[in-house]
């Protein structure tokens, strides 16, 4: 049996207004919270028993996953006090596990959405001998990531974090956001401070010489730390591009959770997602969005590529592209919001007074 930690402690700060009320890896994304889709996976794939490393809104988890018996998982759940980065999570919850010294731990970041063969992961983990073992992808511009250079073996060589210059980008693979550890390296983590694996743990492994593995899966896979990126994810959901077994419904164009009421004559298309008891009127057209539980879209309205919180009220013939709509807020008719713009939790928007706003 290999165990797991998920990080679910983060703020979600670029989320907001999301994450306001509801913790990141919380934010339902096709019908579930997005952490259903996490933890199904880790579960089809063999996982038994998963600690969730929990920091920010922590007291959402425990009430609506338990101990994780209706996903077929022993769930246990550790609470930081303070923040301690991702090192810093992973050795705080260390006395929670069962693996022995030399058996594999799998870590997951809360916010990576990713076809991921873990099974995979965990037997190049074994069959290499690594002290670490990283899921490695592919992205056309590396940027906004850190880079991970390996040896034709796959061994890793370095760890460069976020590269600017063309000189620093020596390749286009980066740290992806799972790992598998050998549970003597997560017991050898300083205790009781903030640590980053990133900055800290996998250079120093690497300068100590311990063995670091990567391991290049590109699939599918998305940092849903953004409005859009979140949005899109759970599009890709629905739509059968992401896989999970967690989707509560067949894939296909749409998906309309029981209790939502949506006009005959609405259109819903690319992966929208309508919540329960949410309701669509008369003559919306909504494509490749989110609309959460109890939310109202009126007569006429168009939404593309945006996210309506829980309870808001999106008011006839109003236009959102790319925009969020906070939990409890009202945009009235005839408003048009485009490229990033983000309404409050409870604010309220009169008639025709947003033509245009972009993020900044």
């Amino acid at each position: 049996m290999t165990e797991a930690i998920l990080l679910v402690g983060g703020k979600g700060t670029r989320l907001r207004p999301l994450t306001v009320n509801t913790p990141k890896p919380m934010v339902p994304a096709a019908g579930v919270p997005f952490l259903t889709h996490q933890l199904a996976r880790a579960q089809a794939a063999g996982v038994e028993h998963i600690v969730l490393a929990t920091s920010y809104l922590a007291e959402v988890f425990e009430p609506y996953f338990g101990d994780g018996s209706s996903l077929g998982l022993h769930l246990e759940y550790v609470t930081e006090d303070e923040p301690l980065g991702t090192g810093g999570a992973i050795r705080n919850v260390a006395s929670r596990l069962r693996s022995g010294p030399d058996e594999p731990v799998l870590i997951f970041n809360g916010d990576i959405l990713t076809g991921l063969d873990i099974g995979a992961l965990v037997d190049v983990h074994r069959s290499s001998g690594a002290d670490v073992s990283l899921h490695l992808t592919r992205v056309e511009d590396p940027r906004a990531f850190g880079l991970v250079p390996t040896d034709p073996d796959g061994r890793v060589t370095a760890f460069l974090e976020k590269p600017q210059t063309p000189e620093e980008i020596v390749t286009d693979q980066i740290n992806a956001g799972a790992y598998v550890f050998r549970r003597s390296v997560i017991d050898a983590i300083p205790a009781g401070r903030p640590v980053s694996v990133e900055r800290e743990t996998f250079p120093d492994l690497l300068s100590s010489g311990a063995h670091l593995q990567g391991m290049v899966d590109s699939t599918y896979w998305l940092d849903l730390g953004t409005p859009q990126a979140f949005v899109r994810g759970s599009a890709d959901l629905v739509l059968g591009r992401a896989p999970s077994p967690a989707v509560p419904g067949r894939c296909g164009d749409r998906l309309v959770l029981q209790g939502a009421s949506v006009a005959p004559d609405a259109k819903l298309t690319g992966g929208t997602v309508v919540g329960q008891g949410a309701t669509v009127h008369s003559g919306a057209r909504i494509d490749g969005s989110v609309i959460l539980a109890g939310a109202t879209v009126e007569e006429g309205a168009v939404v593309s590529a945006s996210l309506i919180g829980t309870g808001a009220r999106v008011g006839a013939r109003t236009v959102l592209a790319g925009a969020v709509i906070g939990d409890g807020a009202t945009v009235g008719p005839d408003n048009e919001l485009r490229d990033g713009a983000r309404v409050w939790c409870d604010a309220v928007l009169p008639a025709g007074c947003v033509r245009f706003s972009s993020d900044q």
